[in-house]
């Protein structure tokens, strides 16, 4: 799940090429990342959990697995037995948000980075059904999808950095990179406030940069 990055000079792209794969991947000073990110209010009317299909199975053939399975199988530190039905035996995982270590695939969240419901919130609402789906599974790139502990992602919920950061302050920047990295990517939005604190996190960040790939 693993996308190849490249390193490419500064140049900020237009809006156009911030859409378009030919120009893809983007890496940037997190301080620059953050004002790419357009500034709108956020809508909830609508919004269901069911909007987005998620979890599906078979995108990487041969295995049975679905999407959740898959990304605990591409994080896990020791890999898990895989049983029949894809029932996942064993295996060691590192929760970061936290700084745990965890030992059963069901101590486990896939955290979807910006959750489903900000994406709706940030333009998603907009999206067609099947774009929806292409996100909620998206297993093209490590930040959209993460294997953290149940306890960190229930924390978490639905909220966005102006509202909740990892306990473990030391990945705050990391944190901060993969989020605006998945709006970036996807194209979503982010409210006054929230940019606010993202700006704050860059000014706190000044070595970290971003990198994201435009979504088909």
């Amino acid at each position: 799940m693993t996308a190849a990055l490249l390193l490419v000079p500064f140049a900020a792209p237009t809006p156009a090429q911030a859409q378009d794969r030919s120009f893809a991947p983007y890496t940037f000073p997190i301080a620059t990342s953050v004002q790419l990110l357009p500034v709108a209010a956020e809508m909830r009317d609508g919004y269901e959990r069911t909007s987005f299909k998620h979890w599906n199975a078979g995108q990487i053939p041969g295995d049975g697995c679905n999407t959740r399975a898959e990304v605990l199988l591409a994080e896990a530190v020791d890999k898990p037995e895989i049983l029949p039905g894809c029932k996942l035996s064993g295996g060691r995982w590192w929760s970061y948000y936290d700084s745990k270590w965890l030992t059963s695939a069901s101590a486990l969240d896939v955290d979807h980075m910006v959750p489903l419901a900000e994406a709706w919130d940030s333009g998603a609402s907009q999206w067609t059904a099947e774009r929806r789906e292409s996100y909620a599974n998206d297993l093209a790139v490590n930040p959209s999808l993460v294997a953290v502990s149940a306890a960190s992602n229930r924390s978490k919920a639905d909220q966005d950095p102006a509202e909740w950061l990892p306990p473990t302050v030391e990945v705050s920047c990391r944190y901060a990179s993969e989020w605006i990295s998945t709006k970036l990517r996807w194209g979503l939005t982010a409210d006054a406030t929230e940019r606010e604190a993202l700006t704050q996190l860059a000014d706190a960040c000044p070595a970290t940069t971003v990198t994201y790939e435009p979504a088909p």
